[in-house]
This record gives structure tokens, sequence and C-alpha cells, in this order.
């Protein structure tokens, strides 16, 4: 900086007294500090302004991260949901075995304890997960719960409702995870 300018800086700061004795005329003093009156409101908006801003990305930042973290839970929770799911369809199978198995063992008490206490375990284990059996004996036929697989006449029933369930259905939190093979009366 020059001294020029330097000496107008300090004449403007100044009381007008000291101002006269650095060489600035009191004129131009006034009209310097009018200039930095006028120059204040400005950039204190300008402050203010920027100050907005910021804060309004502030807000935008956190409202995305809390989206993100909701987002994220959910999808674990579905993650989890569909290991689960493939887990117990690979577990069904056996435990429509050991339900074969019981019926046959009919008449030896013995094993047939031992298979129910093996099953009552199994399905324990399932319900504990949110995997529950439903058996819809008496329902009307529902094609998004229930897959037919015969159809027969029936006069105790009325036509489209279900009259014999051969497996059970299986859901997963509401879910069907596996649809109940059923015989619809016709």
């Amino acid at each position: 900086m020059t001294e020029d300018t330097d000496t107008k800086r300090e004449a403007a700061a100044a009381p007008p007294e000291e101002a006269a004795a650095a060489g600035a005329e009191p004129a131009q003093d006034a009209e310097d500090l009018d200039d930095l009156v006028e120059d204040a409101p400005a950039e204190e908006a300008s402050a203010e302004e920027t100050a907005a801003r910021y804060l309004a990305l502030a807000q935008r930042t956190q409202a995305d991260f809390e989206n993100y973290r909701k987002r994220m839970a959910r999808e674990q929770a579905q993650a989890l949901d569909r290991g689960v799911g493939k887990l117990a369809r690979e577990l069904l199978p056996a435990l429509d075995h050991l339900d074969l198995a019981l019926k046959a063992a009919e008449g030896h008490e013995e094993v047939v304890r031992g298979f129910a206490l093996v099953r009552e375990e199994i399905v324990n284990a399932l319900a504990r997960v949110g995997i529950q059996p439903f058996a819809p004996a008496g329902e009307p036929f529902d094609p998004t719960e229930h897959e037919a697989v015969a159809s027969q006449p029936s006069e105790d029933a009325e036509p489209g409702t279900i009259v014999e369930v051969y497996q059970q259905g299986y859901r997963i939190n509401g879910a069907v995870l596996r649809p109940a093979r059923v015989v619809v009366a016709a």
C-alpha cells in the first residue's frame, strides 16, 4: 500500500482533530466515513446470507444423513429376512418329512414322542425368527396364499373353499414364505 492510502485510513479512523493533524482534509474524512457507513449494511447482509446458506447446507446434510441411516436400517432388516427365509425354505421339506414320519409311526409311542419333540423344537425355532405355519382348511381359496393341487366335488363345502390341506403353508413376518398346498371344493 502507498503512504497516502495509509494516511487516509488512519485519518478516517482517528478523531477529527487528529485527522487534521495527520494532514487529511475534514471534507475527505466525512466522505470516507459516509462510504464506510453505507457499506456496513451491505456487508452485514452479505454475511447473513452466507450464514443462512451454510445453515441450510448443514440442515440438508443432516437430513440426508438421517435418511441414509433409516434406509440402511430398513435394507439391513430386509436382508436379514431374506437370509432367514432362505434357510427356512431349506428346512421346511425336512419338517414336512418329519410330519409324514409321525403319521407313519402311529402305534409306536416311543418313536412318535421322539419325532414329536424334534418337530416341536424346529417349529419353535422357526417361530422365534418370525416364521409361522398356517393350514387354511375351510377358508376360501386365495391364490396369493394357497397352491391348488387338486379340485374335488364336495357336498359339505361351497365351491372355491379349501376342503383339505396337503402341505402347510408358512409366513415370515406376515409375508407368504411358502403357499399351502390344498384341495379346493369344485
